[in-house]
């Protein structure tokens, strides 16, 4: 069955394919990550790749990109064998990359960032004044003066993707580019890209969003275990069928139960007004919110509207006033993320590599960050069995796909690093879960996992808190949406008594949120 928005002609015949991959092989230590992979691509063709977390997919791309060596097999360029020694000499060729995991210099602007892959000479003041009328022109506002460290994950996904296009590349290589972009930004990026094939730009695109891989993509590979285990049209396709190609089996359905309405109020947000130090940030106006026992809250929200800052005074990072934020019935504003978790706080936060995890460590010691005070250290000396032990536990319990507890976070695929920061958190027993953008870049299994994980915590009494710019998980999982919309957060309401479509208008800002009604009690 088709998608009722697929691509109507797909590729023009341009003759010799753009990139072929013959018999590409890699193997890291105890993971056989590519074994044997063919993928050819046509000029003008856009050509999705398909796996679960792990399949190989993106140390494929990462080997077309010159960031990664193959130990075997040969690439072909236009025709002729070509070595790709590293991504300079890729973007020489005319191959450019939007990583799944962000490639910034935290301590510079978007300007700054975009300067340090050109190859050609600049003027920084011009080149500003080019990547603003880029943005504006693709539907990817940002201020190119703005430091990145000061930009929210899916403004970072905006420079990544601006960084590529001012490079005019013949290959465009896609690892998750609309894994945080709102559903306006993404039909605005899918124009640009469709304008880009019929120029005969070549384009790879990775994506765990099935209808978008049916409604963009002219052909599809599709992997499992690092090897190539079929191709598709993906228009010809349904969501249901892509999926069973990708993981070998049905879809997991999540199931959740009614909201029984459990008394017992956990979090209180009450009139919370904060200005953030940094200048390009979001204040917070006026903010209410309450989360009962056992319920779920989604808050909705365009990226950049708040939601870094609402998480920060949330978590205990940014100190607030002291009777803003209650948790349990006492006064938190003013206590520190040490402190909040005492009291039964969990927290997932948006950025998985170097927020919730640091991607050197090993698993265990990654354990360790937040779930110290549950019997692992003890009179300040490290339990190491017992650490080892709790990151064991998490791995087989929450189905973590990695080389054991000594492997470091960066070797995990996103999904499965997702799995582990969730499983942390939940393996110290939360009265109090916050979670942010929870199957950002997750394969449909994983995060259907991942959704029936936090529905089954919150049945068993646990407070639940998710912002996430995904609408179709927030209605899948949430007993109550609500809007964060300019630093003003709408008043939640059943998701039974609105739809995705009013959601959509007020995280546009083309419908007014509720900003200033009582929070819900």
């Amino acid at each position: 069955m088709s998608s009722p928005s697929s691509p109507s002609a797909g590729p023009r015949d341009w003759g010799t394919a753009r990139l072929e991959l013959r018999q590409i092989s890699k193997r890291y230590p105890g993971v056989l990550a590519n074994d044997q992979v063919n993928l050819k691509v046509m000029p003008g063709e856009i050509h999705a790749v398909l796996g679960e977390n792990g399949a190989g997919k993106s140390t494929l791309m990462r080997i077309i990109y010159g960031a990664t060596q193959a130990d075997a097999g040969e690439m072909l360029w236009d025709g002729a064998v070509v070595t790709v020694a590293n991504p300079a000499q890729a973007r020489r060729l005319g191959i450019g990359m939007v990583f799944q995991h962000f490639s910034v210099f935290e301590t510079l602007s978007v300007v700054e960032n975009i300067a340090l892959v050109l190859d050609t000479r600049f003027d920084l003041r011009n080149l500003a004044t080019r990547v603003t009328e880029l943005s504006q022109r693709h539907g990817l506002p940002l201020d190119p003066q703005r430091l990145v460290h000061s930009l929210s994950v899916g403004e970072r996904q905006r420079l990544e993707i601006l960084r590529c296009l001012l490079q005019d590349p013949r290959l465009l290589i896609l690892d998750e580019p609309t894994s945080v972009l709102t559903p306006q930004a993404v039909q605005t990026l899918f124009d640009t890209l469709r304008r880009l094939a019929s120029d005969g730009v070549s384009i790879l695109y990775i994506s765990h969003k099935l209808q978008e891989i049916q409604t963009l993509c002219d052909h599809a590979t599709v992997m499992r275990g690092g090897r190539v285990t079929g191709e598709a049209t993906p228009a010809r396709e349904t969501s249901a069928s892509l999926a069973r190609m990708m993981i070998g089996r049905e879809l997991p359905v999540c199931e959740a139960p009614a909201y029984t309405g459990e008394t017992g109020t956990v979090l209180e947000v009450r009139d919370l007004d904060h200005t953030p130090a940094d200048p390009f940030g979001t204040r917070l106006q006026g903010i209410n919110l309450s989360l009962r026992r056992g319920e779920i809250l989604g808050i909705a929200g365009i990226s950049g509207n708040g939601q870094a800052e609402l998480l920060a005074a949330l978590s205990g990072e940014t100190p607030v006033r002291a009777d803003a934020i209650r948790i349990g019935g006492r006064d938190v504003g003013a206590l520190d993320a040490g402190e909040r978790r005492a009291l039964g706080l969990c927290f997932v936060p948006e950025e998985r590599l170097g927020r919730g995890a640091v991607p050197s460590l090993s698993l265990w010691e990654n354990g360790m960050l937040t779930a110290h005070a549950r019997g692992l250290v003890r009179h300040g000396l490290v339990r190491f069995g017992a650490a080892r032990d709790f990151a064991r536990r998490c791995i087989e319990g929450f189905d973590v796909r990695c080389n054991g507890t000594e492997a470091p976070a960066r070797s995990l695929s996103g999904g499965n690093l997702q799995k582990f920061i969730v499983g942390r958190e939940i393996l110290q027993e939360p009265k109090l879960m916050i979670v942010a953008q929870p199957t950002w870049g997750v394969d449909v299994g994983a995060a259907a996992f991942l959704r029936q994980t936090l529905i089954d915590l919150s049945r068993r009494g646990v407070a639940i808190l998710v912002i996430s710019e995904e609408l179709e998980e927030l209605f899948e999982i949430s007993d109550r949406i609500a809007v964060l919309a300019q630093g003003r957060l709408s008043r939640a309401q059943p998701k039974a008594q609105t739809d995705a479509l009013a959601i959509g208008l007020r995280m546009s800002g083309l419908e007014a949120a509720t900003a200033t009604e009582p929070a819900d009690v």
